[in-house]
């Protein structure tokens, strides 16, 4: 990779007036030499070989933006041009015209392109060019922007020196230039100077200074290439002639070749290419040469070239172009440098711009037509055109900053461009002026008359041109949503019509939006004016625009459902009054029918894949018989692929056309291209033609995996130039000829070998993939989109970034963007896992680097939280990795990691995958880092790695968790040894210009390749963290609930901070937070921008269990959440603890069980009865959770659980079955509830609560029970002290209520509620937890018949082999809600909105159980009364016919003999089928997992044939009774919303008091006035109490600091050895508890006078109510006991016990593990004077525990201590040392200190000491969520790398133990 060619390092230094300023060092890859010049950047993102080659670029050292350069390499330079044939093919000079080159990143050897003879490093060194790259190029354009352009040099490494550490040398570098290492060899070996005073300093007494080696640099004068006549340096000596191909040369009446002179001032070869192709013989003369005189009258035109420096120095050249302006002969055209001079010549002053313009994005607006166009540019220098004659007019402006671009004369055919036409790199969209010159110059040789009349351009007249698509100025704007969220059409179109509902308000227009899905912020208050509520089908939509009347609509702004609403109205919207915006209806159907796309594309030869279409499966046959195997099938009107596939034979084939047809009525067969690249360009061209592409984007993966489930990297990475324009221009001609008004989507496959391509598809709407650009260029697609459709052009738009520039640019990023899919296969049964053309993914994570390899680290991240990065993963191939590889599915990139780290390389890997090679180099290089780190480790340990190596882990991406793994340490540790080291990120801006403007964007990231933040940091924001990928049980409501945080703290005045990274959301909107970072949510991240930003404080409540899981890390790294304390959101989190506090309270739960054997598991079970549940400890959407209906499943279903969570351990739960299951969404101050709603479950429990159809106001819950609900989550609000929003799921029958779960955060029905109710609990939720005044129940205006209820959304379409039923595993994708006046109507509405079509005639029924069977026994009858045809299986059908319905009988099963009319596989495949109702008997679980059941086979296809399917009988009860009323479904009031604030008002509720106060607990105190002085004797409930009142403490000081229960109290604390925490705890305790100590210190006492013991404690009792003792005597504590009245509390007593330290201990388990039951202890240090272990051995007889001992013989635990574990079955593993196979067993480490003077023998410690040392090292082995426990103080045996590690406890085992002592002082004092 690029450390191949690092040889030497180089400085780059800028001149600032009179000052040399040292910018920075970096890694040298061209010539070895310095140079000097004028700095000067560009925006390019490719054309590098082209730029370099430019002569306009002489004298100068180029500065690329754009981060990756050299990835395509270099073409060769033989190579020639066809037909110039002198001149090379692929450059524009031949030689490279720079002086030196700056590059972030440089590809170095890794390059990939077909057409590439060498690196660019090794071009640049054949041509002597030096070049750097580790520089923060960002930084240096934004220096050259604020400046002005400004002289630079290079300077050449030429040797190193010594100089002390720690002083900066020379400067400091943006990759602090560690990342290259100096080379010590190929330098000069500059010898430093050796102290002169001997090896001590002077005379010896002075340290030595630690000394560094770093590069020294040679010198070299400043250059300003300006000042000399630089044309002179380029231009050609003497005349050449060039001729045209005989076959396309244009011909003068004379029958000589039509010539043009050429004035060669820097010419470009392209600008020749350009004039030859189209028929003309150029005569290139010098710049100097004398043409008027010199070259005759035989031409007919004059062309003036580009070219480099200052206009004003070529006097020769002006003068000659007067002159043939002045004899007025021939046209005259000027590119660049030719229009200054052109410009001169006329009388015209130029002017030096600030740091001029050079990029291929710049906008350019022809004055006589109104167009703009973007052209390519590379100039300093501009013509005034205030000092134009009244015989010239501009022609060109720039669209920016109004400098001008273009000339022409009023009456002569003159005229000149200042940028270049001829592109190369650069736009082609300009290139019609050479065809204009060339007609010019016909017409003139035609009719010499024409030579007294200015140049004709095409385009039209501007002001025709406006009058022609004038603006739309419509009132009343219909928006079409997307619905429910589905795979394919997802959160992407939350996102694009929340943007186009906000143009439309910014255009102050009146906007109604149709959207069913309540989960969105479009469809909440601040957006649309009025929200329907319904489903968006063309029944509705027809209902709406009557009720509504606007008078325009949007169609394109919700995915392929509005599409398809906007195709079917199409001959109604005129009669309905209602324009359709942006892109035509007839437009659309183009391009989603098939056939007609492909003969539109035919028409303007727009290749596309050979293709043919087919109405039946025998045309599809036929077809393939034209294009032949393999071929791709796919279905018209179909979003994300859905029935569509590849073939590789006729069986492949007609399997495929079954399920396409089901799915559409026309099907597409194309050549399949598997294997080419494939590439995607987002187009926006508005009413006026302007046309632009705002983003290309490349797909990792090649043609054959549907982009939704690509890793896609923007910009594109492989592309040259030529391969980049030659499909831009294509989209744009593409675009226009289609006439997209808007934005669009087209996508191409490119063989990798050639530049052969293909269309595959153009998408006229917003798509997945525009959400994706708009967020990787942060240019606002749909925003831009929804203004186009009002026909406002876009060059009068503003770049809502920078606020000065307009919309109709191209953006030029400075950073990369990777995208990767997020699936969820796992969460279905029989799922294929393979990827191919139909899409699968359920989200997408979007990451932002300065690097491939930073941006892809970070995505992989984001995927998921248990991805490290790229590195080797354990195995979650199902097959080998060979098959994985060649067959991807969704565990790719792990088997790319895999394969990397056992050796295969990357030429195998390429055979394999067809991923291109340029990112297999990339991903091989961060493999090969990996190994490098782990060896690393044999030399170094985390706190002394070098500095270079650890910043080029970062700048790689690595995160700190990925290199604690290499490093055999822990995170933590890992980022204080990086934050010792200063090695912080830098905060970028995303502002799509590449840092040319100034931005006013907060859209930010982070990166290590960088120098400077581009963002100060005052503003102390509140950060709200978001919902992270969308996924199974985690959607778009999080982002609702993120944004809606924001929103409200906002309209509060408070500033605020998102993270987020997920491109579908509108929380990475930029405009929603006063800062947007788009980053990974994990801790790292997350501390780094608390840092930075200095917040004041976080929010992890609402973006569900992402930021959920790292509360307690964040917490315990001393951010400050907002909110319910961590603590308290791991006691609901952790089983035990919640458990306890639900018994604590007296609320009921179902039984439940930890597992740990088989053998266990059944005998609970048996114990319950079955059914049970199955589950893994920690969860989100009931991960590998299963219902087990027999013993014979439950070693199967233990085996998948465990699968999912290795380190959790499995709970066993009895499943109630036919208990209604009810939600409870609430918030909370301070554990006082102060708003809440209560919605029920149509589905009996047992169904997920994301699956489940929820209705709201509940419609059929007892009161009581309503009561007993509320009552319980006060309760539970109250004990968990929540401050925010809390969801709790019940289950209740019989009026008995039992809590399933609790989640401590916002929950997926707080949007349904809060919108439903028309109260934003979020919003109350937010102001709670900040502090902002809210009010407590606000009264609320629900009408009278007014319910809601909320539908699932399923996807299983998409998921090819998945069992559509519903379960405890979450499976829906989405969700939609309606509303009606009974639950019927609402449910019906809901339904059709999920996209359910409604049975008109034939419904089948297969009922399994004989319950199921006689509880739809009644609706079956009204199906039946009703006229519907009814079809039965087997046993459904004798039942019914039993019951008198007559029903048709059918054969689930295909035989061969059976006739089509019993065949229930005919009748679903010809879709005779309106309705299934299939209800799955329970017992399908007591079948082995592979035997696939009829009913199985029978409802996967239902899906695949496009049957409407029910699976549920409450669900089937509900929908027919819903039919049987037969709705009219018009529009009534409860259908829409229209969003007048709601009046508040407070109300105050009663609160309940808890089920148990601390004061009754204390009441019962067996403790009470008894003395605490051993261990022995507490029994298990005593120490429960003790445990429950400590709970409470911790509440009470969270709460109220201290509490006043021992007010008046005196504690006497009387220590005869040190202490530092048992003392300071016990004083800390008494004072929080309102009380009073007297600290008596030994050393100060009577005892020095001889005083006993006895009377000591005698004294004491006269003045406290109790004493704490502390002696060295092992009957001290029973002595004082004997002695005293007052209570005696024993601190420890020699080396017997400590009984404090136990209890505390041992509450520090069950606070951190949950439990201490089934746990494995390990005791290591001195196990024979530690009292601690001793008093911790007594107590855990209480408790089913094995206990390990690692100790040296000489400090073995005591005998007796010993025996008594033996005799209690505890004991287990014992030895000498800490072996790792006991520390991979260990759940609680606990350590002690061995003390040097309690060994006998002073060999024997040394021997000892080192191998009972605990360090990071010894972790590498532990748990994942094990404990280390510590008493303190510590010596060596703990090292102090593992305070780091979150498993540490023992410091936070400190503050248990005041809550403890607390409670044992309240228990044993207490009133």
């Amino acid at each position: 990779m690029a450390d191949q060619e690092t040889e030497s390092m180089m400085a780059l230094e800028v001149r600032d007036g009179d000052n040399s300023v040292r910018f920075c060092e970096g890694r040298s890859f061209g010539a070895h030499r310095s140079v000097a010049g004028e700095l000067v950047f560009q925006t390019g993102m490719v054309g590098y070989p082209e730029s370099l080659t430019d002569p306009s670029y002489r004298g100068q050292i180029l500065v690329i933006t754009f981060p990756l350069i050299g990835n395509y390499g270099v073409p060769s330079r033989e190579e020639r041009d066809a037909v110039l044939e002198d001149l090379p093919a692929h450059f524009e000079a031949a030689e490279i015209h720079i002086v030196g080159l700056i590059v972030a990143t440089y590809a170095g050897e890794a390059y990939s392109h077909h057409l590439a003879g060498s690196s660019l490093g090794k071009w640049l060194k054949e041509q002597n060019v030096p070049a750097i790259c580790g520089v923060d190029t960002r930084a240096l354009t934004k220096r050259i922007r604020d400046q002005g352009s400004m002289l630079g040099r290079l300077l050449m490494q030429n040797g190193t020196e010594q100089v002390p550490d720690g002083i900066p040398a020379g400067a400091v570098t943006p990759n602090d230039s560690a990342s290259a290492s100096p080379n010590m060899h190929a330098v000069n070996g500059k010898l430093a100077v050796k102290s002169i005073n001997g090896a001590h300093g002077l005379n010896g007494y002075f340290a030595e200074k630690k000394m560094k080696e770093v590069p020294t640099y040679g010198e070299m004068d400043w250059y300003n290439p300006n000042v000399r006549n630089l044309v002179a340096d380029v231009s050609t000596s003497k005349p050449k002639i060039y001729s045209p191909s005989a076959s396309n040369a244009l011909k003068h009446p004379s029958g000589r070749p039509v010539r043009v002179v050429c004035v060669d001032v820097g010419l470009k070869y392209n600008q020749l290419r350009c004039l030859v192709n189209r028929g003309l013989e150029i005569e290139v003369v010098p710049w100097n040469y004398d043409f008027p005189k010199l070259a005759g009258k035989e031409y007919d035109g004059l062309f003036i070239s580009n070219g480099p420096g200052d206009p004003a120095m070529m006097a020769d050249t002006v003068k000659h172009i007067a002159t043939a302006m002045e004899e007025a002969r021939t046209p005259i055209f000027g590119i660049c440098l030719g229009h200054q001079l052109l410009a001169r010549a006329a009388g015209a002053d130029t002017l030096k711009m600030k740091f001029g313009n050079r990029g291929h994005n710049i906008p350019c607006t022809n004055l006589l037509s109104g167009k703009c166009y973007i052209t390519s540019q590379k100039h300093g220098y501009a013509v005034d055109a205030n000092t134009l004659s009244k015989d010239w007019e501009e022609l060109f402006v720039n669209a920016n900053d109004q400098s001008n671009e273009g000339i022409r004369h009023v009456s002569k055919p003159y005229f000149s461009v200042q940028f270049h036409p001829e592109s190369a790199p650069g736009p082609r969209d300009t290139e019609f002026l050479f065809d204009v010159f060339i007609k010019t110059i016909m017409n003139a040789i035609d009719d010499p008359k024409t030579l007294q009349q200015p140049v004709s351009f095409p385009g039209g007249d501007a002001a025709e041109n406006a009058a022609k698509n004038p603006r739309l100025h419509p009132k009343r704007v219909l928006v079409l949503g997307s619905g429910g969220l589905s795979i394919g059409q997802a959160g992407e179109f939350d996102y694009s019509g929340s943007q186009c509902i906000k143009a439309l308000k910014e255009e102050g227009i009146y906007t109604i939006l149709i959207n069913p899905n309540i989960a969105t912020i479009q469809t909440s208050k601040g957006l649309a004016d009025k929200v329907y509520f319904l489903p968006v089908n063309a029944e509705f939509v027809r209902k709406v625009i009557k009720h509504e009347r606007p008078d325009a609509i949007y169609v394109t702004f919700g995915g392929q459902t509005a599409l398809q609403v906007g195709i079917q109205l199409k001959d109604e919207f005129e009669d309905l009054g209602v324009k359709v915006l942006g892109t035509s209806v007839d437009t659309i159907i183009t391009t989603e029918d098939r056939e007609m796309f492909a003969r539109s594309m035919e028409s303007i030869g727009a290749p596309c894949a050979k293709s043919k279409s087919a109405n039946t499966v025998p045309e599809a046959l036929e077809a393939v018989e034209h294009i032949g195997y393999p071929v791709i099938i796919r279905a018209a009107y179909a979003l994300g692929g859905l029935g569509s596939g590849f073939a590789e034979n006729k069986e492949q084939l007609f399997d495929l056309c079954n399920k396409a047809f089901a799915a559409s009525p026309q099907i597409l067969i194309e050549r399949s291209m598997k294997g080419w690249k494939e590439i995607e360009y987002e187009v926006v061209r508005d009413a006026h033609d302007n046309c632009i592409t705002v983003c290309n984007m490349e797909n990792f993966d090649p043609l054959g995996i549907h982009t939704g489930d690509s890793v896609v990297v923007a910009p594109s990475q492989t592309l040259s130039d030529e391969d980049y324009n030659m499909l831009r221009s294509t989209a744009v001609r593409v675009i226009r000829h289609l006439g997209v008004v808007g934005e669009c989507n087209i996508q191409y496959a490119l063989n990798p070998d050639s530049r052969e391509y293909c269309i595959i598809e153009v998408n006229a709407r917003l798509s997945r993939s525009s959400a994706l650009a708009s967020k990787a260029t942060g240019y606002p697609l749909a925003f831009i989109a929804a203004k186009l459709g009002l026909n406002i052009p876009l060059n009068e738009i503003k770049n809502s970034v920078t606020k000065k520039t307009v919309a109709c640019f191209e953006p030029s990023l400075d950073y990369v963007v990777v995208k990767i899919p997020r699936w969820d296969l796992k969460k279905f049964t029989r799922v294929s896992t393979l990827l191919g053309s139909s899409m699968k993914s359920v989200g997408e994570v979007m990451a932002i680097g300065r690097t491939f390899e930073e941006a892809i680290q970070k995505a992989i991240r984001s995927v998921d939280p248990s991805n490290l990065g790229f590195n080797e993963t354990a195995a979650l191939m199902s097959i080998d990795l060979d098959t994985e590889l060649q067959t991807p599915s969704d565990q790719r990139m792990f088997a790319l990691a895999n394969a990397m780290h056992n050796g295969y390389s990357v030429d195998k890997i390429w055979q394999m995958t067809k991923i291109d090679k340029w990112f297999l180099y990339r991903l091989k290089g961060l493999s090969d880092f990996g190994h490098q780190m782990q060896a690393l480790m044999q030399t170094y340990h985390v706190d002394n790695v070098p500095h270079a190596t650890f910043r080029r882990a970062k700048e790689l991406g690595f995160s700190d968790r990925q290199l604690a793994l290499f490093w055999a340490s822990n995170e933590q540790h890992v980022r204080r040894a990086r934050l010792e080291a200063g090695i912080m990120p830098v905060v970028k801006q995303i502002d799509t210009v590449a840092a040319e403007f100034p931005a006013f964007t907060n859209y930010l990231y982070t990166t290590y390749n960088g120098a400077e933040h581009d963002v100060d940091f005052g503003d102390q924001g509140v950060m709200v963290l978001g919902s992270g990928v969308y996924r199974i049980g985690s959607s778009v409501e999080f982002d609702w609930c993120s944004v809606r945080a924001v929103r409200t703290l906002r309209e509060s005045g408070r500033k605020t901070v998102m993270v987020n990274f997920n491109p579908e959301t509108v929380s990475t909107d930029y405009d929603e937070a006063d800062r947007l970072y788009f980053e990974c949510i994990t801790l790292e991240s997350v501390l780094d921008i608390y840092q930075l930003e200095r917040s004041s404080g976080v929010i992890l409540s609402m973006g569900g269990q992402i930021p959920n899981n790292i509360s307690l890390p964040l917490y315990r790294s001393n951010v400050r959440i907002y909110g319910t304390s961590p603590e308290m959101i791991d006691t609901a989190e952790n089983r035990y603890k919640f458990s306890r506090m639900l018994d604590r309270l007296g609320v009921d739960q179902p039984q439940w069980k930890e597992l740990t054997s088989t053998e266990e598991a059944k005998v609970f079970c048996n114990k319950v009865k079955y059914p049970v549940l199955v589950r893994p400890s920690y969860v989100l959407s009931g991960a590998a959770m299963n219902t087990v209906y027999s013993e014979h499943d439950l070693a199967a279903y233990l085996a998948q659980a465990v699968e999912v969570s290795k380190e959790c351990p499995v709970v066993i739960t009895k499943y109630i079955e036919n208990a209604k299951e009810i939600e409870m969404d609430a918030v909370a101050r301070n554990g006082t509830m102060i708003g809440h709603f209560v919605s029920e479950h149509v589905e009996n429990a047992g169904v997920h609560s994301g699956d489940a159809t929820l209705i709201l106001p509940p419609q059929d819950l007892d009161p009581e029970t309503v009561r007993k609900i509320e009552d319980a989550t006060r309760k539970i609000g109250d004990a968990l002290n929540v401050t925010g929003p809390y969801n709790i799921q019940f289950i209740a029958k019989d009026n008995e209520i039992k809590v399933i779960e609790c989640n401590v955060r916002a929950s997926r029905s707080f949007p349904f509620v809060s919108k439903v109710m028309g109260l934003d609990l979020i919003e109350m939720a937010t102001k709670a937890m900040t502090g902002i005044p809210v009010r407590e129940y606000p009264p609320l205006n629900i009408p009278s018949e007014y319910v809601a209820v909320k539908v699932p959304q399923f996807s299983f379409a998409r998921l090819s082999g998945a069992d559509p039923v519903v379960g405890v595993e979450m499976a829906s994708t989405g969700e939609v809600a309606c509303f009606g006046r009974t639950k019927y109507e609402a449910y019906i509405k809901g339904l059709i909105a999920t996209g359910f079509k409604l049975p008109k005639k034939n419904v089948l029924l297969s009922i399994g159980s004989f319950k199921d069977k006689m509880e739809l026994l009644p609706s079956v009858e009204k199906l039946h009364k009703m006229g519907y045809k009814l079809y039965a299986t087997a046993g459904t059908a004798d039942f019914l016919e039993e019951h008198g319905i007559s029903v048709q009988f059918l054969e689930a099963l295909h035989d061969q003999d059976q006739r089509q009319e019993y065949s229930l596989t005919h009748a679903l495949a010809n879709n005779l089928i309106d309705l299934y109702i299939n209800l799955p008997s329970s017992n399908k679980f007591r079948r082995p997992a592979s035997y696939m059941s009829k009913g199985y086979r029978t409802r996967r296809m239902a899906v695949d044939y496009q049957t409407p399917l029910v699976t549920n009988v409450k669900i089937a009860k509900i929908l027919i009774e819903a039919i049987s009323r037969n709705y009219d479904m018009n529009i009534s009031k409860v259908d829409y919303m229209t969003f007048a604030d709601v009046t508040d008002a407070t109300t105050i509720v009663p609160q309940l008091p808890p089920s148990q106060t601390l004061e009754q607990l204390l009441e019962r105190s067996p403790f009470k006035g008894k003395s605490v002085v051993s261990v022995k004797g507490y029994s298990k409930e005593e120490l429960h109490l003790l445990f429950t009142v400590a709970s409470e403490m911790r509440l009470g000081v969270e709460r109220d600091g201290c509490l006043d229960i021992l007010k008046g109290r005196v504690l006497c604390l009387m220590f005869f050895e040190p202490s530092t925490r048992t003392s300071s705890s016990f004083d800390a305790a008494m004072k929080r508890l309102g009380g009073e100590t007297v600290m008596i210190n030994e050393s100060h006492s009577s005892t020095r006078k001889g005083e006993s013991l006895e009377d000591t404690i005698r004294t004491l009792d006269m003045y406290g109510d109790a004493i704490v003792l502390r002696h060295p005597d092992n009957d001290s504590a029973d002595i004082a006991a004997k002695y005293a009245d007052h209570p005696i509390i024993n601190a420890g007593n020699g080396s017997r016990e400590h009984p404090t330290q136990a209890f505390l201990d041992l509450f520090t388990i069950r606070e951190e593990l949950g439990t201490v039951n089934g746990l494995t202890i390990t005791f290591t240090g001195d196990l024979k004077y530690g009292r601690t272990v001793h008093s911790l051995c007594e107590i855990l007889k209480h408790y089913n525990v094995t206990i390990q001992l690692a100790a040296p013989a000489a400090l073995a635990l005591p005998s007796k201590v010993r025996a008594a574990l033996q005799s209690r079955g505890q004991l287990g593993v014992e030895s000498d040392r800490l072996t790792p196979e006991m520390v991979a067993k260990t759940d609680v480490l606990y350590c002690t200190r061995v003390q040097q003077e309690r060994f006998e023998d002073p060999e024997l410690y040394e021997v000892v000491k080192d191998e009972l040392v605990v360090s990071a090292k010894t972790l590498r082995d532990a748990k994942k969520n094990m404990i280390v426990m510590h008493p303190l103080p510590r010596n060596m045996e703990l090292h102090k790398d593992v305070d780091d590690d979150p498993r540490a406890a023992y410091f936070r085992q400190m503050r248990y133990g005041m809550f403890v002592r607390m409670a044992l002082l309240a228990l044993v004092m207490g009133p």
